[in-house]
């Protein structure tokens, strides 16, 4: 076989086959993926009303804490993705963003979504309000039942202290859950609960939201402590631990490499590989989706490539990635699918020096290898921030980096099934540097956006990413499940 791309239909054989070895190990838990239960129908409802309290009374306070309940008050079931609460604040200064989190819910953290937006009317008492939805897998609400405790929580970005004894939503002395009006509720897009500030009806068509326009999205900007945060799960993301490969035999994943720092003023995933020359001192990083429910639409993320380790002698062959793939069912099947980002700072796969890959996959065969993909790529360094953009439609899939166009690949490489999103940085072989002495090479994640089923320029792709920072949005992920 080959060790470099031998065509345009026929590609390197590393990433396809190694990284099927194992990273969708990492993904299947090393079982077959099963079925998602489908999702519930909408049914017809009549009514919501939503409890609040606080356990943050104080006139200021470092954080603002509306716990809600969400109960449905009519005849019929009502589906919880349909559900949208609004609780309505006034910033604490004009360029002032906001971070939210869920503390604990009934139901699963994992389950509420939370973004900022601005009214288009301000008032003395509100000129911004935090939305608060559910995924599908939040599934449905019975006649006469409530959510439980959604336990949430938001703060000022700088972590300074907020002023919310002048907001409109807030009350401190309500700690115990009762009706309140001062929140909104629509369900199916129509208000049926409380009364927004004045002249900033939910359903009016001229309200800004947040994210600017678009579809159904994910967007992270990777703000969480540690590996171990539990926001990371709760948010649908697997840090790698499991053995096997890509890469060097009888390397580990470690995901205590993978850190959070700042960066830029924002906060970044760093993915941390080392090696002191032996399979057993070689640890990878990797993080990606758990669930794989990705398929047409853009994909974005603004990466770090390193040329040179931190520390310790040069010249490994690492591979250094943002990519999309679901599993292959069997040889050769043509449901399979992948679209890859890979720069390798080093060479490798027979490349003597830095050369940057984007390929999308068909099919492979493990053994006897065979590859049908297609590629395009550039031999030259790509140290440094990068912001990288794929888009799949029904008829191409596109490639840019840096907002130029890197590549288009033709419509038999589309996907036919969803897909999970990754990052992983990881050493093909231990051919490229043979010295024993300890080495280790950073790749740093910014953000990572997907939304289904439209196709934005990187143009577009920066402002929303800026519409999510500017709103305070540090998370959403509206995309359902498949």
């Amino acid at each position: 076989m080959s060790n470099r791309p031998t065509g345009r239909s026929t590609g390197r054989p590393g990433p396809g086959r190694a990284r099927l070895a194992l990273a969708l190990a990492a993904l299947l838990g090393g079982g077959v993926l099963t079925a998602l239960p489908a999702q519930a129908a909408p049914a017809a409802a009549d009514g919501l009303s939503v409890q609040y309290r606080t356990s943050a009374g104080g006139a200021t306070a470092d954080q603002t804490e509306p716990w809600l309940k969400v109960r449905n008050t009519g005849s019929s079931p009502v589906q919880l993705s349909q559900v949208k609460v609004r609780y309505y604040f006034k910033a604490d200064s004009p360029s002032d963003t906001y971070r939210f989190a869920c503390s604990w819910a009934v139901r699963g953290c994992s389950v509420v979504t939370g973004t900022f937006g601005t009214l288009g009317n301000p008032t003395a008492t509100a000129d911004r309000y935090l939305e608060i939805g559910f995924t599908q897998a939040a599934g449905t609400l019975a006649p006469g039942a409530d959510t439980g405790d959604l336990q949430l929580r938001f703060h000022r970005a700088n972590w300074q202290t907020l002023r919310q004894s002048d907001d409109y939503s807030f009350n401190g002395a309500q700690t115990s859950y009762a009706n309140w009006d001062k929140v909104t509720a629509q369900l199916a897009g129509a208000t049926v609960w409380g009364a927004a500030p004045e002249g900033n009806d939910p359903t009016d068509p001229t309200d800004p939201t947040d994210p600017p326009g678009g579809g159904q999205s994910l967007f992270d900007d990777f703000d969480y402590s540690s590996h171990t945060d539990p926001a990371i799960s709760a948010h649908g993301w697997n840090v790698r631990a499991n053995s096997g490969g890509p890469g060097v035999p009888g390397a580990t994943w470690d995901p205590s490499k993978v850190t959070f720092v700042s960066a830029g003023g924002n906060s970044v995933m760093n993915l941390e590989t080392s090696t002191a020359g032996t399979g057993a001192s070689t640890t990878h990083t990797e993080v990606l989706t758990r669930a794989t429910k990705f398929r047409n639409g853009t994909y974005a993320a603004r990466v770090k490539f390193s040329d040179a380790p931190k520390s310790g002698p040069d010249g490994d062959h690492l591979v250094q990635t943002f990519f999309t793939i679901n599993d292959l069912k069997a040889p050769m099947a043509d449901d399979y699918a992948e679209y890859d980002f890979e720069y390798l700072p080093n060479g490798g796969w027979g490349e003597p020096a830095n050369i940057l890959y984007t390929t999308s996959w068909e099919t492979y065969n493990p053994e006897p290898w065979q590859a049908v993909n297609q590629h395009s790529e550039q031999r030259r360094s790509y140290a440094g921030w990068h912001d990288l953009v794929v888009t799949i439609d029904d008829s191409a899939i596109t490639y840019y980096v840096d907002g130029q166009h890197f590549g288009t690949h033709d419509a038999q490489y589309l996907p036919e099934r969803p897909m999970s999103i990754n990052f992983n940085q990881w050493l093909i072989d231990l051919n490229g540097q043979t010295s024993t002495a300890p080495r280790a090479y950073d790749q740093q994640v910014d953000y990572v956006l997907h939304v289904k089923d439209q196709v934005l320029t990187p143009a577009q792709v920066a402002a929303t990413v800026a519409g999510y920072r500017n709103a305070g949005t540090g998370f959403v992920d509206e995309v359902p499940a498949i």
